[in-house]
């Protein structure tokens, strides 16, 4: 009769492991950091090399590819989604505001949530699961392929050609793109709020434009410019540092795709924390 002998590790091999672990999550960090900081450095490149390329990728990414190209792209994609969440803000904030007795204060929602957190908040996941995944998609096809390898040897710097094009083209079609983001969000609201809700249309349009401020729609284009660069990123490398086939691919992008879903909810909190955090500035006069 035979016994099975289970080698069960001393508490040496289980702080080797995780010593181990951590040595290896921060050399990553130091891969990742070297190359964000060097993607960002060769970004007058992209504009002064690479002209080219780099208006044909932001047309690609604006209007996107196949599929993606028959529902107008990325704007396709961030006017749909905006609907649903703009709806949503109108019905609920409606339906909240009715509970006290203050419902004329709906338009309060529409200026201050959406502003804020909502269409932000949007475009980052419209941007991870659209424009960014397919970055990093392409990326990895062409790292699989040998065809970044054969870039180098050309004499052509891949990361400037391929990478901060990316990144360059993100933040340049995020601008339109987050301009009919911004109506779609605020005619979606009032649309649901006077039409299936029955609020008189001047009453929300009063509201609205006491509480909307001009710094909260400069301080929302900027800090969606900033986390699409940290979305491209992030993508970019993934997709450049791809391995293992299409296995790999597929991989990278659901890695890459994580990530970004985490760090751009995690910049937008900072970014609305740091400039909202103590006064809230609300608007409230005409």
């Amino acid at each position: 009769m035979s016994t099975l002998v289970t080698a069960v590790p001393s508490a040496h091999g289980r702080l080797w492991y995780k010593v181990k672990g951590l040595s290896k999550a921060w050399n990553e960090f130091g891969l990742q950091a070297r190359f964000y900081f060097r993607t960002l450095g060769l970004i007058p490149a992209a504009f002064t090399r690479y002209r080219t390329e780099l208006l044909r990728v932001t047309a690609q990414l604006g209007m996107g590819t196949g599929a993606l190209a028959m529902i107008g792209g990325a704007i396709g994609v961030f006017g749909i989604l905006l609907i649903a969440t703009g709806s949503l803000i109108g019905s609920q904030g409606y339906s909240q505001f009715e509970f006290v007795g203050i419902q004329a204060l709906t338009g309060l929602a529409g200026a201050i949530l959406n502003i804020r957190f909502i269409i932000p908040a949007t475009a980052v996941v419209s941007l991870s699961a659209t424009v960014g995944a397919g970055a990093t998609a392409q990326l990895g096809a062409m790292r699989i392929n040998e065809e970044i390898d054969a870039l180098e040897v050309m004499g052509i710097n891949s990361t400037a050609y391929l990478a901060a094009t990316r990144v360059a083209a993100g933040a340049i079609v995020m601008v339109p793109v987050y301009s009919v983001a911004l109506v779609v969000g605020f005619l979606s609201t009032r649309f649901t709020t006077t039409i299936f809700n029955g609020q008189a249309s001047g009453v929300y349009d009063h509201y609205f434009n006491a509480f909307l401020n001009g710094k909260d729609v400069l301080v929302s284009f900027l800090s969606v410019v900033v986390i699409t660069v940290i979305v491209m990123l992030v993508h970019t490398y993934y997709g450049f540092t791809a391995t293992g086939g299409p296995v790999g691919v597929g991989e990278a992008v659901g890695r890459a795709t994580r990530n970004t879903l985490v760090i751009g909810g995690s910049a937008l909190v900072i970014i609305t924390l740091a400039v909202y955090g103590q006064t809230g500035n609300f608007h409230l006069a005409q």
